[in-house]
């Protein structure tokens, strides 16, 4: 029981910066007048999640102060979430128009720390139980980091709608001290000692993946991994900016539509662990595919509706179903494929497989949306967007479905 609550808290102090940095950025700046071109770019600060594999060699080798009282994993855990506190609380002190550059360095460096804090807390949550017990690490982890978005979404926007966006920012920051209290109560798992120089590491950990699945699978599993969350990676950037587009405002978003989707995400990472004990990996991730390509397709019908805010709810209900579905299912599956040799680096490495296409293409989301809409319409510029981005789950479905075999060699 205990590993559940420190799981929900690390995943809550995960998911804290990425959202601030990912997702309510774009609501402070959309609402602060600024392009939906520049939103999109800026979510480039979180291309650090997805290219942690090159820092990741680092948390294995290096030692934090702490380290002989609380562990490898804690004590870099507890070092980045005190460094994140800290420069959210400097993002508060910006203005997001006359200070927009400094608000960007501000979002990379937390996203950075923020990598680093995920390196720590997958090794720590991978090297904690055996694989048998990781649905249940999972789904609690998933747990707290929804959680972590109701209150960086949900909260922030209803504040927002009261006090300044700098002020919810400083509020926010100390939100992290729930990820602190979970280090401080956690257990310290046993940890294999790293003799391997950093570039080493990496290719060892390459050359083990390999040699352990097979050139060919291991390159199928690549593909898989890399597109299989594409389009809610993509999508994610514009999803603030399109509320705030068709009309609803920030306390409608807060308290309806982003309370809706914790429920929804919530129930549905917790089916996605059910389903994996009673489901094979590949029939768990065609349909959790297949959902979050339905899903998606419905923000389109509400791009072309008039604003109705049950409708909307019930579609972000469905869309945060199948991306918490999604979410625990893609998890177990990860989790499957990396050896406690190079539990950090390894799991980074796939993690990165698949954040870096999408963090690449969700940069442009914004241009996408602003040249549909510029060439057509408002509703019809988002509908089209919705629509293509829903048509970047096909690769993946399409993958899984024609070399089943592969996952023969992981189950």
């Amino acid at each position: 029981m205990k590993n559940i609550f420190v799981l929900s808290a690390l995943g809550f102090s995960c998911g804290l910066p990425y959202m601030l940095v990912f997702s309510t950025l774009s609501a402070w700046l959309r609402d602060a007048g600024a392009a939906l071109t520049v939103i999109g770019f800026i979510s480039w600060a979180a291309l650090t999640y997805s290219l942690k594999f090159l820092w990741s060699p680092f948390v294995d080798r290096i030692k934090m102060p702490l380290n002989q009282a609380v562990g490898q994993r804690r004590s870099w855990i507890l070092m980045m979430q005190l460094l994140i506190l800290i420069l959210i609380m400097m993002m508060s002190q910006f203005d997001p128009i006359s200070s927009l550059n400094f608000i960007v360095i501000t979002a990379v460096l937390i996203a950075f720390f923020g990598s680093l804090q995920d390196i720590a807390v997958d090794a720590y949550r991978i090297e904690l139980v055996s694989l048998g017990e990781q649905g249940n690490l999972a789904a609690s982890y998933q747990f707290g980091y929804r959680l972590s978005i109701l209150v960086a979404t949900s909260l922030a926007l209803i504040f927002a709608d009261f006090v300044s966006w700098q002020t919810v920012y400083l509020m926010l920051s100390f939100f992290m001290l729930i990820g602190v209290l979970g280090v401080l109560i956690g257990n310290t798992p046993e940890t294999l000692k790293v003799d391997y120089g950093y570039i080493e590491n990496l290719l060892l950990s390459f050359k083990d993946f390999f040699k352990r699945v097979g050139l060919i699978s291991a390159s199928v599993l690549l593909f898989i991994i890399a597109t299989y969350r594409l389009t809610d990676i993509i999508m994610g950037p514009m999803a603030m900016p399109f509320y705030i587009d068709m009309g609803y405002s920030k306390t409608e978003i807060g308290a309806i539509v982003k309370t809706v989707a914790l429920g929804a995400s919530i129930l549905g990472f917790f089916v996605g662990g059910q389903f994996i004990k009673r489901f094979s990996l590949k029939a768990c991730l065609l349909f959790g595919g297949v959902l979050v390509l339905i899903t998606n397709l419905l923000f389109s019908l509400s791009a072309l509706s008039e604003s109705n805010l049950t409708q909307l709810s019930i579609i972000v209900g469905m869309d945060s179903l199948a991306a918490g579905f999604v979410g625990t299912v893609n998890i177990a599956f990860l989790t499957s494929l990396v050896s406690k040799k190079f539990t950090a680096t390894q799991y980074a490495l796939l993690t990165s497989f698949m954040m870096l296409p999408g963090k690449l293409f969700s940069g442009f989301s914004g241009y996408l949306a602003d040249s549909l809409i510029v060439l057509t319409s408002l509703q019809v510029g988002w509908a089209l967007f919705f629509i293509i981005t829903s048509a970047l789950t096909l690769p993946a479905l399409i993958t899984i479905t024609i070399r089943q075999d592969i996952f023969k060699q992981i189950n």
